[in-house]
């Protein structure tokens, strides 16, 4: 386990997936990660790579063969090699191997990194092209924060802060849990969506397409809040297990299968190309208020 820490937070990540596990808030004692109770969900902050959502019967196609994927990718359940670590910095690598070439034929290094400024987390992600030709991937986060924050206060005292007003055209799934075709207009409160344990009975809440890239988590009572800011990042997701005390707010570069799947993973919606030789970087950042 790494331990990032200053005046402000405390943070533990594990090689395993680079997952963050823990961000403690040092001024009010405060844990603000979900922490992986199995019977709920049994992770804290995964790291999404090489796709997002689920692929299509759970498998790729490349070149006319078939790969077995698992959702969200193998990133998060691969552990990683600790390549640099300060109090304030952490860098893990992930490189192919004959393992994940069984399920994913491209050379990468997939690379985590941590940097802790006072009271916000950076986290970025480095794709390095090691092939001979482009590579195809999606990348993603997918950090979950307790709700609620303090003691005598309830899950529907809080909601999310969008940027900007929104649409917030959210995109439906099937019953097998890939998108379906159809949209829904989840627009509430001009540029607020309130939380509450009933909001995920259908699943995660996605949006393809938003002007903000940055949404808070807010209380109606006290003005404590946390920050995720998403310069670089097109799409969110917004998920709990129904009942659930925390809430994920998942930056996207990519997303899950449509009914009937791409066919070749190359015509995957979202999917990021890298040439040869090329090297791809985007982050996203937890601040804590």
């Amino acid at each position: 386990m790494v331990t990032l820490q200053n005046e402000f937070l405390r943070v533990e990540i594990s090689p395993l997936g680079a997952q963050l596990t823990s961000i403690f808030n040092k001024l009010n004692k405060v844990e603000h990660l979900w922490q992986a109770d199995p019977a709920v969900w049994g992770y804290h902050a995964p790291n999404l790579f090489p796709v997002v959502g689920g692929c299509f019967n759970d498998v790729i196609q490349v070149d006319g063969r078939t790969y077995p994927m698992e959702r969200h990718g193998f990133a998060r359940t691969s552990e990683f090699i600790i390549q640099d670590c300060s109090d304030a910095h952490a860098k893990f690598s992930l490189s192919h191997s004959a393992t994940t070439h069984q399920v994913y034929p491209f050379k990468f290094t997939f690379q985590v990194l941590y940097d802790l400024f006072d009271s916000e987390l950076r986290v970025s992600y480095k794709v390095i092209n090691e092939d001979e030709n482009a590579i195809y991937f999606s990348v993603g986060a997918h950090p979950a924060f307790n709700i609620p924050f303090f003691k005598g206060e309830k899950y529907d005292d809080y909601y999310i802060e969008f940027e900007v007003e929104e649409q917030l055209i959210k995109h439906l799934f099937s019953d097998e849990g890939y998108f379906n075709g159809e949209r829904e207009n989840l627009s509430q409160n001009g540029n607020k969506i309130d939380l509450n344990k009933d909001l995920f009975s259908a699943g995660a809440l996605v949006f393809k397409s938003l002007a903000s890239r940055e949404v808070l988590i807010k209380n109606h009572k006290t003005p404590n809040f946390i920050s995720v800011s998403f310069p670089h990042f097109e799409s969110l997701g917004i998920w709990a297990p129904p009942g659930a005390d925390f809430v994920c707010i998942e930056p996207w570069l990519g997303y899950g299968d449509s009914v009937g799947g791409p066919g070749d993973f190359r015509n995957k919606e979202g999917l990021r190309k890298l040439e040869h030789g090329h090297v791809f970087e985007v982050d996203y950042t937890i601040g804590i208020t």
